[in-house]
Parts: C-alpha cells; sequence; structure tokens
C-alpha cells in the first residue's frame, strides 16, 4: 500500500470510441492495487468494456458527432441534428454526475476530456484532475463550414477554455516539447498554463515487459523472415466500419513476404482469429501490447494513444485519420514531422 487507503476516486471519462477509457484504467488498477476505492461513469462504447474490466460503473447521458457512411465526421449533421438539444443534453450530464457524486462521495473527481464532470465536482467543492490531450478542438475549415468555424473558434471554444480551467490540475499524458505529439491540440491560453503538468503517457506495459511474441506470429501465420503488420483500427463503430471495409481486400491481397493482423476493435465480437489471403482478422485483441511487439509497422487511425503506443514500442506507423477529424490529423502530422 501506499498512502491510498481509504481514498475514494471519481472516474469520468469520455464514451466515445475507447481510447479515453483505456488510458484511465490502468490508472484505476493501480490505485485499487494501492487501496482506494474507484468508481466510474461514462456512456456509449465505454460502459461496457469498463464492466468487462470488473469496474463498477455508471451510465451517464451521452454526447456525440454524427458520422456519414464514409465514416468523416459531418459537422453539418451533428450541428443540425444535436446543436439545439446538445445544451440541455450537458446539463442532464452535469446532472447526471452531480447525484452520482453525491451517492459515490468521491475524494477526488479524475475527468477524461468530459467538461460536465468537471463543472459538477466543481459546484459540488470537489477537487479535480483533468486528463487530457486537446484543450482546444480545431473545427474543418472550408467553405461550406467557414462562419460555422468562426463561430465555434470565437465563442464555444472560449467558454470550453474556461470550463478546463476550473479544474484544479490539468495532466497531459504526453512527451514534452518538442517531442509533444498533440501538440497543435493543446493552444492553453496563459491564465490556464499554471494548471497543465506534462506527465508522460500513460503505458501499462514496456516492451520489455512483454513476453515471447512466437504465439502471435504463429497466429498470423507469419514465418521466419516474413514481415508482420499490425492493423489496429479503433473508434466508435461509425467511423471504423468505413475503414475496415476498404482495407479487408487490400489485406487480404498482399503479396509472399508479408501478413497482417487486423483487429476490427469490436470488444463484443471475441478473440477467435479468422484467416483470408494474406490477412488475419481478430475482432477484439486482449493484449495489444503483445501484437505491438511482434510486428514490424502499425496501421492505424490518429488517436492519441495508439500513436504514442506504437513510438514508445519504436514501431513505424501508417497513420490514416478519420475524415474531418481535425485531431487525429495533428496527430498524425506531429508523429510524421518526429519521424
Amino acid at each position: 500500500m501506499s498512502g491510498f487507503e481509504d481514498t475514494r476516486v471519481y472516474f469520468s471519462p469520455c464514451g466515445i470510441g475507447l481510447g479515453h477509457v483505456g488510458r484511465i484504467l490502468p490508472v484505476a488498477e493501480e490505485l485499487v492495487r494501492r487501496g482506494a476505492e474507484v468508481v466510474f461513469s461514462t456512456y456509449l462504447e465505454g460502459v461496457d468494456y469498463v464492466k468487462r474490466k470488473g469496474f463498477p460503473v455508471v451510465s451517464s447521458p451521452a454526447l456525440s458527432l454524427v458520422s456519414d457512411s464514409t465514416g468523416r465526421i459531418d459537422l453539418r449533421a451533428t450541428v443540425i441534428t444535436q446543436g439545439v438539444s446538445a445544451l440541455p443534453q450537458f446539463m442532464r450530464q452535469v446532472t447526471s454526475e452531480m447525484k452520482y457524486m453525491k451517492a459515490f462521495r468521491p475524494d477526488v473527481v479524475v475527468s477524461d476530456t468530459r467538461l460536465s464532470s468537471v463543472v459538477a465536482g466543481k459546484l459540488l467543492g470537489l477537487p479535480v484532475a483533468l486528463v487530457l490531450n486537446q484543450f482546444m478542438p480545431m473545427v474543418p475549415r472550408n467553405e461550406k463550414n467557414l462562419i460555422l468555424s468562426r463561430i465555434v473558434d470565437g465563442s464555444i471554444l472560449t467558454l470550453l477554455s474556461r470550463g478546463w480551467g476550473a479544474s484544479d490540475v490539468i495532466l497531459i499524458p504526453d512527451f514534452p516539447e518538442p517531442y509533444t505529439i498533440s501538440l497543435d491540440s493543446l493552444r492553453i491560453p496563459k491564465p490556464y498554463e499554471h494548471l497543465v503538468r506534462m506527465v508522460g503517457f500513460i503505458l501499462p506495459r514496456k516492451l520489455e515487459e512483454v513476453e515471447d511474441t512466437r504465439r502471435v506470429r504463429k497466429e498470423a501465420g507469419a514465418e521466419e523472415g516474413e514481415k508482420l503488420i499490425y492493423a489496429a483500427i479503433s473508434g466508435p463503430i461509425q467511423e471504423r466500419v468505413p475503414l475496415l471495409r476498404l482495407l479487408r481486400p487490400v489485406f487480404e491481397g498482399f503479396p509472399d513476404g508479408y501478413k497482417v493482423v487486423m483487429s476490427t476493435g469490436d470488444p463484443d465480437g471475441g478473440s477467435k482469429p479468422t484467416s483470408s489471403g494474406s490477412l488475419t482478422t481478430i475482432p477484439w485483441v486482449v493484449d495489444r501490447y503483445e501484437y505491438l511487439k511482434a510486428c514490424d509497422l502499425v496501421v492505424c487511425r490518429g488517436g492519441h494513444n495508439t500513436i504514442m503506443q506504437s513510438i514508445c514500442y519504436g514501431k513505424p506507423s501508417i497513420i490514416v485519420p478519420t475524415p474531418n477529424h481535425t485531431e487525429q490529423y495533428a496527430n498524425a502530422r506531429r508523429a510524421k514531422e518526429l519521424g
């Protein structure tokens, strides 16, 4: 034990995709190991994932982005379908968070990119730690949404930054400058700079801690001397499926000397591998670190976690950002700049 006995921690990660939940879980596991009591609040895909990991979890009203049939984030559709209801839905989130916090009586609230839990925690007079790698979201600029982007950049983002700034501390799980992957997304106003702590990436398993990876190569049918590609396709289902449809026939037809193992990012699909041509498909990879160590190349979206994991494991990457997802484009651009 190490000073966390009887400490009650309320974790509130964003539930869109599994990246935010995934990076908070190792922190929760370590705190529980040290004697803390924890509870999670999240939504959408995050709820079932936390349940599978054995942690208590409560479900909060969901906020999400709209994607079209190609997986592209549709800003116009998001505004049309959710713009009017976004504020009431956000207030429902705040109300739910306050109810859950009152019931759990935490000593500290840890929010991962959820403004509602920051607001709820501060309204209840609780200390709030915010985990964040995108302080000021960037709206894609083109002729169709130029006015909208100006409005967002000039007003909504100002309110958002003030909301983040209400936290007691802002923890950024990234490399220090000049090696910061999320650098373009961290336009932090001077009044809030004193809150920021660059804590380094949350990596549950170091490269040297991963055991022999021969099983992974055998599972993918990769013989001695063949290159193994790990395609880690993650994110919300509406963003994953279009890319999976594009990649599957390409990977199946890869030439001799190459094998591909592709995770489709479906935690409900089990972990049984199926093979076709040069491709082995697995709905859900239980231990992605085995695959990261075994592979020669990573193919992924532009999510912060996967890019950081690939760098920590010394693997080159082909990054395919979700269309119109400016944070992923920025992450991919920084990864390219850093080599």
